[in-house]
């Protein structure tokens, strides 16, 4: 039996599948990039953000959630991915990230823009800056991003491709929010955060 088969049948919702990706340490990429499909990455036991993604999106969907991401791009092309999913009309996501910031959302958000905005503050950083978002189904891809033995990049140029709406800020909320990185690094965890 597949690895994400077999997860789905204890973690069947959005809020276990973040509590037991957060468990697990994040693929820092030491021996060079990757990009691992759902099962390569669960089976490896350290996963990046979009390797996250996919395995969030491989394991929900034998609950019946679509296979959606959304790609939030940055100024600084250090792009996050997040797997999004939709309860009672609301939006939320599973993420994981470098950033405990960055980690996934509970589904309180009326539009993806709004889920979008809820990671502006904490993705601030020495050069980080969201500028846009896209949201995608992994199966337009057309690459096995559940369970193929090779890095599926097909996946990632996918993603860089979408269409991104774009999200305007101030440049003084920006300057503000840079100031306080530079001050005390992080943002610390707020509580609408999972």
């Amino acid at each position: 039996m597949k690895i994400a088969a077999r997860l789905a049948k204890k973690l069947k919702t959005p809020r276990q599948v973040q509590a037991y990706l957060s468990r697990l340490p994040y693929n820092r990429e030491k021996k060079g990039e990757t990009l691992f499909s759902a099962e390569a990455a669960l089976r490896r036991g350290s996963l990046h953000c979009l390797e996250a993604a996919l395995a969030a999106a491989a394991i929900l969907e034998h609950h019946g959630y679509p296979p959606l991401v959304m790609s939030l791009e940055s100024v600084d092309d250090l792009d996050h991915v997040i797997y999004v999913f939709q309860q009672k009309g609301r939006w939320g996501s599973i993420a994981l990230s470098r950033d405990r910031g960055l980690y996934g959302r509970p589904p309180r958000y009326r539009s993806l823009r709004d889920l979008a905005w809820s990671y502006f503050d904490p993705y601030v950083d020495k050069s980080g800056r969201i500028n846009g978002y896209g949201l995608a189904n992994l199966d337009d891809s057309k690459a096995d991003w559940r369970a193929s033995k090779r890095n599926v990049w097909k996946v990632e140029q996918f993603l860089i491709y979408i269409k991104h709406k774009k999200l305007k800020s101030s440049n003084a909320r920006y300057k503000k929010l840079h100031r306080a990185y530079k001050h005390r690094g992080a943002m610390p965890r707020l509580s609408h955060w999972w």
